[in-house]
């Protein structure tokens, strides 16, 4: 609550509840610094993460933030599956009805995901739309077919470190790059430059690469690279990243947020 009221005091920010534990925080935080803080009901409707499943409850902590002088309701926050719209509808409609019975506007409606940019436009009074993954893409966002391998801006280069025999090998990068998290996809990344080529497991500094299935196969020194299945992961192990413009290294980018978990 200290960051979240020091950064209240020089940028204009809106945060996320679900519960009223974290709203009567939110309340003491907005207090530190004299002004209102803007906080969105978080609201489940299938994906089952965070967020009150009922609109009830989303009406009833809306009315708990609304009476607090040190903060303002500002709306709601969707995460829909890809499939459940006509289900956050019906959730959107009931709160917004008791909503309006007490007084209270919801003057931010936010969905989000990149595999929900084909659902564009699909909830009625949605105002915003969060999508993250979509500025770099992957393999997850290929498997959910909004996107395509030429839209995927990031890749991993790796060298091949060892083949000690001829349907297996190591790459130097491994869980401290790839990051464990398969997406549910065979594999722990796709080697661009050999399709049939399975990252088949990983340790902490090196990928185990299975050549059974590949025709062609890379020897130790050549350097290849991997698309990753979850990119959002594969971005938080790194300080920075290289940028690069028709095969020109053009300068690097410091990713702000690494390690700023505390």
């Amino acid at each position: 609550m200290t960051r979240l009221a020091a950064l209240h005091e020089r940028a204009t920010i809106a945060v996320a509840a679900d519960n009223p534990t974290v709203i009567a925080g939110l309340g003491r935080a907005a207090a530190v610094r004299g002004r209102p803080l803007s906080v969105l009901v978080e609201c489940d409707t299938g994906r089952r993460r965070a967020g009150v499943e009922t609109p009830s409850q989303a009406v009833a902590l809306a009315r708990q933030i609304a009476a607090s002088p040190r903060l303002r309701f500002a709306g709601l926050m969707f995460y829909p599956t890809e499939n459940g719209w006509d289900k956050t509808q019906t959730f959107l409609d009931d709160a917004q009805a008791g909503l309006r019975a007490d007084g209270l506007d919801a003057a931010t409606i936010s969905t989000g995901g990149t595999p929900n940019l084909p659902n564009l436009g699909r909830l009625r009074g949605c105002t915003e739309h969060r999508f993250g993954t979509y500025i770099f893409n992957d393999r997850m966002q290929i498997e959910a077919a909004v996107a395509t391998l030429a839209d995927c801006a990031l890749h991993i280069y790796a060298t091949v470190v060892s083949r000690a025999a001829p349907d297996r090998g190591i790459i130097d990068a491994g869980s401290k790059v790839l990051t464990s998290d398969s997406g549910g996809l065979q594999g722990h990344g796709l080697i661009l430059d050999y399709p049939q080529a399975l990252i088949a497991r990983l340790a902490e500094e090196h990928g185990f690469l299975d050549f059974a299935n590949s025709p062609t196969r890379p020897d130790v020194g050549d350097v290849v690279r991997v698309l990753p299945n979850h990119v959002c992961v594969v971005v938080n192990m790194l300080d920075e990243l290289v940028m690069v413009r028709n095969d020109e290294i053009v300068g690097t980018l410091a990713v702000a947020a690494r390690g700023r978990v505390r």
